[in-house]
């Protein structure tokens, strides 16, 4: 396959092939490089991304509508292509200015986060959020913003189950972030997800710059509103005494994520992530590759670069997941990908991974990680994600005070649906982003 670096016309000279287009063929698209027979495998940088439908010819427009999606077998070769880090000696190591937190980690900002056990509690650290304006935080000019983190689960869940403890993994996982310097977890008292037993659970541990608040038992939502502000204003002396210094690059934990891929990703940005990667690896820190149906048809590119054939068999086995609770559904893990894909010249998901696996660079895969399992290891890892950009990630507002860090529709929620429906029996395909 060719790609098409500018629109192509009929009749426009291809000394790539000797002949012109044989269609009008868009940016970032593929033609043929030589005559392909129906039947035959279709290879873009030497991957098979599919099957030709009908014989074509060299200069033919290759996209969906003559190329099939078809799966074929691929050895996952565990730890073939497994090769030893050139690491940059420690004295050498580049460094960021962090804040240091006790626990030994590394923060690239200084928030408060307030955080509901249940969608009943969300309205109320909202307001209690909404009270830190600019203004009033500019007494405290070394903190980034207090911001909430709500949600619209945790009431009426089943437990013990796969959905709770993602639930309750990701909870924990906000309140043990480096970039928070305090948090506040806000329940109302009655939910299935109980402040205390969420608290218990998780390991974490109770302090002045990590609080808990029952509504129930404080006098309802306006007097939980008063003193979850109170507890802000308590917290936020010592979080304004964080101070930046120099930190190894070591602490920086990085996560990958693709967004409007389009035929042009795989050779261009992707790559130059994953060459990025491969040099913070080297200075000891961690790249954290997701969105498991992402890499369906490449996932040998990754099996092989796996350091033990446990670490590459739970890539596969989180493959099998998504393979089974998608099954007879066109969505993208077994049909086409997104229209803005489509558009910008992406046939199917295999083609679409070919582009996505480039983020994760060329170093051995250190571990394979369940959603919103803490990351232990250092290096290249993987963790188990949807494709659906808001569930794989959050994003901050472009406010730097007051952050609204979830989506309108929380992540968390469509995330803790889709596994809730799956238990149930139903089967939902996994929507994804363009």
């Amino acid at each position: 396959m060719l790609v098409a670096k500018t629109a192509l016309s009929l009749g426009q000279e291809l000394p790539e092939i000797g002949r012109a287009p044989c269609a009008q063929v868009p940016a970032g698209h593929k033609i043929a490089a030589r005559a392909i027979a129906a039947g035959e495998r279709i290879l873009k940088y030497d991957t098979v991304i599919g099957m030709a439908a009908r014989d074509i010819e060299p200069g033919d427009y290759v996209h969906s509508h003559n190329m099939k999606l078809v799966d074929f077998e691929r050895d996952p070769a565990f730890g073939q292509d497994v090769r030893p880090v050139d690491y940059v000696r420690e004295a050498e190591r580049a460094t960021f200015m962090g804040y240091l937190r006790p626990d030994g980690q590394v923060g690239t900002r200084n928030f408060i986060g307030i955080l509901s056990s249940v969608n009943c509690s969300a309205t109320v650290i909202k307001n209690i959020a909404a009270h830190f304006t600019p203004e009033r935080l500019a007494a405290f000019p070394h903190v980034d913003g207090v911001a909430a983190f709500a949600q619209t689960s945790g009431c009426g869940m089943s437990s013990p189950s796969e959905h709770f403890d993602v639930l309750r993994r990701t909870l924990a996982g906000y309140a043990r972030h480096p970039n928070l310097a305090g948090v506040l977890i806000v329940g109302l008292g009655c939910e299935r997800n109980q402040v205390s037993s969420l608290v218990e659970s998780q390991g974490l541990e109770t302090s002045k710059l990590m609080r808990t608040m029952v509504m129930q038992e404080v006098g309802g939502t306006r007097a939980t509103i008063e003193a979850g502000i109170a507890a802000i204003y308590d917290m936020l002396p010592e979080a304004n005494a964080a101070r930046r210094q120099p930190v190894p690059a070591s602490h920086l934990k990085i996560g990958l994520e693709c967004g409007g891929s389009d035929g042009f990703s795989g050779i261009t940005a992707n790559p130059a992530l994953g060459a990025a990667m491969d040099i913070l690896v080297r200075h000891g820190g961690t790249a954290i590759l997701s969105e498991t149906p992402e890499i369906h048809g490449v996932e040998y590119m990754l099996t092989r670069r796996a350091v033990t054939p446990e670490v590459g068999q739970k890539l596969l086995d989180r493959l099998a997941w998504w393979e089974k609770y998608t099954a007879g559904h066109n969505a993208q893990f077994n049909g086409v990908v997104g229209h803005g894909n489509q558009a910008g010249g992406l046939a199917n998901i295999f083609e679409k991974s070919l582009g996505s696996a480039m983020k994760g660079g060329t170093t051995p895969l250190q571990a394979v990680y369940e959603y919103a399992e803490p990351i232990d290891r250092n290096g290249f890892v993987f963790m188990d994600s949807p494709g659906y950009d808001p569930v794989a990630s959050t994003r901050p507002d472009r406010q730097r005070r007051q952050p609204d860090l979830l989506h309108h529709r929380s992540w968390l929620d469509v995330w803790l649906q889709t596994r809730t429906h799956h238990q149930a029996g139903q089967q939902h395909a996994d929507v994804q982003a363009p």
